[in-house]
């Protein structure tokens, strides 16, 4: 579904009532500094030589009219989630980041726009339209066809949500506002969410500015299926961030697989040339210990 579809705007608009009618809406005014790449608001704690923790631009939002959700009335609730659920975030250096932003204070978030007239506008009040996480959060549940949640329904099989995978820069949106949303809503929360890391180029961030993206299909076309394949699954424990370059793709190749499964593979096979009449054999009989003992140590 896309987020400009009319059903979609009605289930946005349908969980803004419900938010209002739970009272974690209120209008307010709001200023301060604003990415318009991370589409995100930062307090100045959070600036890092005058941007955002991502390194992206950031501008000063002038005074202005907002609704705001009551997050800071979800801080307790939160943790005691995260602490009766260890596993809803992973890996666990993402969740003790969660945790540590939260313990240090949710301050109540803007959810409302007036300088710009595209997304969705708020019900009741034509001058404001709604801010771009909670119109995109609630695409996981528009898609499944909310607001109708009659059984036999797509959300009623499908919600929640058994797991999100979402980049690192996107995880407060949804290890933090989007589970408060939900508890607003009386909704429930997805099970678990898995933060992965970035790919960077020769030490690089990958940007189009840069002009360093990376083409699968080309990776494919020089190196093989297989090779890429394995030096994605291999260079970096996922959830990690990974540094990708032709010479390390090189070298992995050569090292892992040309050189040492290469090298056992010749070793096997001049072993069943030599011992096993060229074939495997198809009867082994029984296990042994040593090969009980072998197999579980590869389990």
């Amino acid at each position: 579904i896309r987020t400009t579809q009319s059903h979609h705007k009605e289930a946005v608009q349908h969980f803004w009532k419900q938010l209002v009618d739970k009272g974690a809406i209120y209008l307010g005014s709001y200023e301060g500094w604003y990415s318009v790449r991370d589409e995100c608001y930062y307090n100045e704690s959070e600036l890092v030589d005058g941007k955002a923790p991502t390194g992206a631009d950031v501008e000063w939002v002038k005074k202005e009219d907002s609704y705001f959700f009551k997050l800071s009335d979800y801080e307790d609730r939160l943790l005691e989630f995260y602490e009766a659920h260890p596993d809803f975030i992973a890996p666990e250096s993402r969740l003790n980041e969660v945790v540590s932003f939260v313990k240090g204070g949710l301050k109540d978030l803007s959810i409302s726009r007036t300088t710009f007239d595209w997304g969705v506008p708020v019900p009741d009040d034509k001058d404001h339209v709604m801010y771009v996480w909670i119109d995109a959060l609630t695409n996981y549940m528009s898609a499944l066809g909310y607001p109708s949640t009659d059984p036999g329904s797509n959300f009623d099989k499908y919600w929640p949500a058994s797991l999100h995978v979402v980049g690192k820069d996107i995880l407060r949106f949804h290890a933090v506002y989007w589970p408060a949303f939900l508890m607003a809503a009386d909704l429930p929360l997805p099970k678990r969410l898995f933060a992965h890391g970035w790919w960077t180029k020769d030490g690089e961030k990958i940007s189009k500015s840069l002009g360093n993206v990376i083409d699968p299909v080309e990776l494919i076309d020089t190196y093989g299926v297989d090779p890429t394949r394995f030096f994605l699954m291999s260079e970096v424990a996922f959830g990690n961030d990974g540094d990708f370059s032709d010479e390390k793709m090189i070298y992995k190749v050569n090292a892992n697989l040309s050189n040492e499964l290469g090298n056992l593979n010749q070793r096997i096979m001049s072993l069943v040339f030599k011992n096993c009449n060229k074939a495997v054999p198809t009867d082994i009989g029984e296990l042994t210990e040593d090969d009980v003992a072998l197999l579980a140590s590869a389990a």
